[in-house]
């Protein structure tokens, strides 16, 4: 399996929706900087070039941010778990 597909299988796999929210934020993101940068200039190039480039980079971005966020949430149980089994 290319390491493309087995990526998006194990994130899929293992409920883990990162991917899936990363993927639909870019879609989102560049359809609302384009429009933005388009209102703006009024130049159809222009807000395709800024709606390109922006939410490239601002998605791969999204996507660590989910990755370092669902680590924390996971620490953040693991340790209140053990806070109650030390308690008890």
């Amino acid at each position: 399996m290319s390491t493309l597909k087995l990526f998006v299988h194990n994130h899929s796999s293992k409920g883990d929706q990162s991917f899936l929210k990363t993927i639909t934020f870019a879609i989102t993101h560049f359809t609302v900087a384009f429009t933005v940068a388009y209102l703006l200039t009024g130049d159809i190039l222009i807000g395709s070039l800024i709606a390109m480039v922006e939410p490239a980079i601002n998605t791969v971005a999204y996507f660590f941010h989910e990755k370092i966020w669902a680590r924390h949430q996971r620490n953040t149980t693991a340790n209140a778990m053990n806070l109650r089994q030390n308690t008890h």
